[in-house]
């Protein structure tokens, strides 16, 4: 962004300028954009893994991960792919974001339809992030109080408190004007993230070995009834496809890198590395999980190692769970902010309560930008996302059905639809046949886990 203002004397000022958003220089790499998707992928869903693989069994949950990165990686292929056009290395036209790449590709009529799946998925992380982050909040002073007075608080009231605390986090790293300007916090939570992981699974290790077994079966966890079952299997495949998709940020990230060498040829090589990091990840924490507890597997892994100890190591699980999740906030958000910012500076282009940027100048402090917009419109964005995630508070549920909302149409449908018309593919031929059915499939799969997620929290909730 272009800066024009600066202070001339030592009292804070407002001064005018406009903003220049098509100008960014990008200068990410391979590494960064593997900062972005491990940040955005490896959040709450990691915490949900050894309960998905409960309900699945060692047989079923472990192959149920590593399709579900297969698919992944498949369409994020797909996907790099449509960043420039008419040539997905050369071409002169660039997509800044998933909205604009559906637009170019497939018109404007399936953009509004890919928009409101989009934005409902960015906004369902944020809320799934700050129920996640409450939860970490809540472990850590349970462990204090416990560790004080030698018994667990049985108030949960202290949830409601911790996501107002994370919430006011967010309303100050919401106004970082785009995307370009947070690759040091997706760095930070990525580290982060590699923290907790580590951690949880060293937890689980320790807890296997100290049991002399690994607990668990082939079946799963037994259930009441075989519709109970089925319920449950759909919540644990809506879990684990949440915990993979980053294809809704995808194209926001390879805006980011620089060329040469190619944008696609970079995002390849970096969702590569990414899946392959995750899915490592994924498989020895929820496989560690699994083993440790078995039928009695937690819904987030670490609640059941609350009051373990060293106590000093699960807190700071817990802790970097939190940094972690603030990046991760950011990471989701950022792209909806562009997308409702951008869509009022087109219909209003002359208006100084949406396109001015004032310049507030204090003492010893570097400049920061105001906009009135960005203020009041992110100000009730994160307030909103607080204010549902006190209403459904319910991790492995809620997880569940963005899972089953964004699994098809983000990762699977358009990115194929997209790829058939950039590349001319005529209908009935081999290939076709072969994505055509690839993308029904995940249809069902997708509706499968979105009806038993829901079926979940509806009962949650009566219950």
């Amino acid at each position: 962004m272009s800066e024009t203002a600066s202070a001339t004397d030592s009292t804070p000022f407002l001064q005018t300028q406009y903003s220049d958003y098509d100008h960014v220089k990008r200068t990410g790499t391979v590494w960064t954009a593997v900062a972005h998707i491990v940040t955005g992928v490896i959040g709450s869903g990691v915490l949900s893994l050894a309960w998905a693989i409960a309900q699945l069994g060692w047989i079923g949950g472990p192959l149920a991960m590593i399709l579900f990165a297969s698919i992944t990686l498949f369409t994020s292929f797909l996907l790099s792919d449509t960043y420039r056009s008419p040539d997905p290395e050369n071409g002169p036209t660039r997509s800044s974001s998933y909205l604009d790449a559906v637009n170019l590709h497939k018109g404007e009529g399936n953009g509004r339809l890919c928009g409101v799946f989009v934005n409902v998925s960015l906004y369902g992380f944020g809320i799934a992030y700050i129920i996640t982050a409450a939860i970490s909040m809540s472990s850590i002073q349970k462990s204090i109080i416990y560790r004080s007075i030698g018994s667990e608080p049985a108030s949960e009231a202290g949830d409601v408190y911790n996501m107002l605390i994370f919430g006011v986090i967010q309303l100050v790293l919401s106004q970082i004007p785009n995307f370009h300007n947070i690759q040091w916090l997706s760095v930070v939570a990525a580290i982060m993230s590699l923290g907790y992981a580590f951690t949880g699974m060293g937890l689980a290790v320790v807890k296997v070995a100290e049991n002399g077994h690994a607990e668990g079966s082939t079946k799963g966890i037994p259930t009441s009834s075989e519709m109970a079952k089925i319920w449950l299997v759909a919540q644990a495949l809506g879990d684990i496809a949440f915990s993979y998709p980053f294809s809704v940020i995808l194209i926001e990230i390879q805006d980011t890198l620089k060329s040469p060498p190619p944008e696609n040829v970079t995002m390849r090589k970096a969702s590569t590395i990414s899946v392959f990091i995750t899915t490592f990840f994924y498989l020895c924490c929820g496989c560690a999980g699994y083993a440790a507890f078995g039928n009695d597997t937690p819904g987030n892994l670490l609640t059941g190692f609350a009051l373990s100890k060293p106590h000093w190591l699960v807190d700071f699980a817990n802790v970097c769970i939190v940094i972690h999740l603030v990046g991760a906030y950011q990471v989701y958000s950022q792209p909806l902010f562009a997308n409702f910012e951008n869509w009022l500076r087109m219909k209003h282009p002359d208006s100084e309560f949406v396109n001015h940027i004032y310049l507030w100048q204090l003492p010893l402090l570097p400049a920061f930008e105001l906009n009135f917009l960005r203020l009041s419109f992110r100000t009730a964005y994160v307030a909103s996302t607080i204010l549902i995630a006190m209403l459904f508070p319910y991790f492995n549920q809620i997880l569940g059905v963005l899972g089953g909302i964004i699994f098809w149409p983000l990762t699977i449908y358009f990115p194929v639809e997209m790829y058939l018309s950039k590349c001319n593919i005529e209908a009935w031929t081999a290939q076709w046949i072969m994505l055509r059915t690839f993308s029904i499939i995940c249809l069902m799969v997708g509706l499968f886990t979105l009806i038993g997620s829901i079926e979940g929290i509806v009962s949650a909730k009566i219950g």
